[in-house]
């Protein structure tokens, strides 16, 4: 039984791990599209913050995260990703390298605030379109620079058809979004009148008596447009400068020598997590119960495999995703070592067990929990809530999955093999009838506290005790058969009088019930002859 422990933990730290590294591959090898050699920029322009300073010894580290197609949850994941991975490097510089024509509201607002938590400086290059959610969503950063062609604007909030939302829906969304941005611009309070530009129509725009947009419209800035200067002293209207490409940017702002950058680009695995995430209690479920029949049966077949599989994309898409490191998966394989000592060293301790239940439950929340690194813990609803309904309606499925199968599965089919456990061997013990081993007498292959495992005639089997313990080496006798293990005693226990493996069964279950068996037994019969009383009595208490 040791072999099947240790090849469940080995295969799921394989998978995990394996598909981790490949998706570290895929990033690594992604081509680094706006690195090439600087070229040359244009006018210096003044920046809303604070100028460029000189090149050190030190290096700033500078992560740069695309944002690219229409917004929705690869994208979400590939940035949330990019910025806890960015926040453990120690980076000191975030850049949104940004091209879409918008996309999802609610992937915009999930962005926006994790864009926000980086601690260091935020640019964004807008390469060479940010419009709609992509226009609010660069906002939320520092500094924002242009490409020579790039344009900025058109974020007005529409149907996912395109149409037009309800008037008193449209309010409520544009006075959030408002105050939402507001929030996040108070570096640059120009800032929030010019996105507001862009979303609302009937907002007319007005600097230094200049009409910038008018009523009826949506403001959409070219990268001229971005860099004109307002007000006294002049700053410009949205953006710190323009460069041709994201190096060029990057060797003007902070000098050729002065940084160090990675880049983490979108690969098919955010596609395949945005399949995955709407499936994970589904293979909670049918996961947690594989694991379970497997520790049930002989050897390691196709039930290890299929719930090793199932948690482990479980993680995969986590990580993906963006809300978990590598730290869960540590954690369940150190809960299934738990729960295999608990099975096949120390059966019947019990704190193993749920030690080991409780971490792998555990893992499976923290994993699929988006906790920041840079921030304390906190027990809230918005961190927790979504993955506590996950990992219940996971839990649910399992019982109910494995209540389902006791019930309606034929028995002889299935649950011969569950039941019946592997020979010394370690091969598959043949199908054996139902009543074939009830009152065979074997050995406790291991201590029985009450579960545990006995031997007969070399083959063993998952054994409860029915009261008391059995220490290792001592006989014992079969007494029934339950779903999923034998019913036995001690081999020097009385054995009981004529009754099926049905009643024994019932009698195991119900206390009072097992000193009415003992007491038709050859000996108490001889010792109180039935009476007329006696019977009457008798069929009262069985009542």
């Amino acid at each position: 039984m040791l072999p099947k422990a240790l090849t469940l933990i080995g295969f799921f730290a394989l998978l995990v791990f394996g598909a981790a590294n490949l998706r570290a591959e895929e990033s690594e090898s992604a081509p680094p599209s706006a690195l090439a050699a600087p070229s040359e920029v244009g006018e210096p322009v003044p920046s809303e913050t604070q100028p460029a300073p000189a090149a050190s010894a030190a290096q700033l580290k500078v992560a740069v995260i695309p944002i690219r197609e229409a917004i929705g949850k690869p994208v979400l994941y590939v940035v949330r990703r990019g910025l806890k991975e960015a926040i453990e490097l120690g980076a000191d510089i975030v850049l949104i390298d940004m091209d879409t024509p918008g996309g999802e509201a609610g992937a915009m607002l999930q962005i926006m605030e994790a864009f926000d938590k980086f601690p260091g400086k935020k640019l964004t290059y807008v390469n060479s379109e940010a419009i709609s959610a992509g226009a609010i969503i660069a906002s939320v950063s520092e500094e924002i620079y242009f490409a020579p062609r790039g344009v900025m604007g058109a974020a007005d909030v529409v149907t996912g058809s395109g149409g037009d939302i309800p008037a008193g829906m449209k309010r409520k969304i544009d006075s959030y979004l408002s105050a939402k941005i507001e929030s996040y611009t108070t570096h640059a309070p120009r800032r929030a009148d010019v996105i507001k530009a862009m979303r609302i129509p009937e907002f007319e725009f007005k600097l230094d008596g200049q009409v910038i947009k008018e009523k009826g419209e949506l403001l959409t800035l070219t990268a001229e447009k971005a860099i004109a200067l307002y007000g006294d002293p002049p700053t410009p209207l949205l953006a710190a400068g323009v460069a041709d490409d994201i190096a060029s940017l990057l060797d003007s702002r902070f000098g050729s020598e002065g940084y160090a950058l990675t880049r983490l680009d979108e690969t098919w695995s955010e596609q395949l997590a945005v399949w995955l995430s709407g499936l994970v209690p589904l293979m909670l479920g049918l996961g947690l119960l594989a694991l379970f029949i497997e520790f049930k049966t002989p050897g390691f077949g196709i039930f290890g495999i299929a719930g090793v599989t199932l948690l482990g994309l479980v993680f995969l898409s986590n990580f993906v995703a963006g809300l978990s490191g590598h730290e869960p998966v540590l954690i369940f394989a150190l809960g299934l070592i738990l729960v295999a000592v608990e099975l096949f060293f120390l059966p019947g301790t019990v704190v193993f067990a749920l030690s080991g239940i409780l971490l792998l439950l555990g893992s499976l929340l923290w994993s699929m929990a988006d906790i920041w690194p840079n921030e304390p813990l906190t027990i809230s609803a918005d961190v927790f809530l979504s993955p506590l309904m996950n990992l219940g309606t996971g839990l649910a499925l399992a019982i109910f999955g494995g209540l389902a199968l006791l019930r309606f599965l034929p028995k002889g089919m299935f649950w011969d093999r569950v039941v019946l456990a592997a020979a010394a061997t370690g091969t598959s013990a043949p199908e054996i009838e139902e009543e074939s081993l009830i009152g065979r007498e074997g050995v406790a292959a291991t201590a029985l506290f009450p579960s545990g495992q006995i031997e007969i005639d070399g083959r063993r089997y998952e054994a409860r005790v029915a009261v008391g313990t059995v220490d290792a080496g001592e006989r014992v006798r079969v007494r029934a058969r339950r779903e999923f293990e034998l019913l036995v005693e001690r081999a020097d226990s009385p054995p009981p009088f004529h009754v099926s493996a049905a009643a024994e069964t019932n009698a195991s279950a119900s206390p009072s019930t097992e000193p009415l068996a003992q007491a038709e037994s050859p000996q108490n019969a001889a010792a109180a002859p039935a009476s007329p009383a006696a019977s009457n009595a008798e069929g009262s208490l069985r009542a």
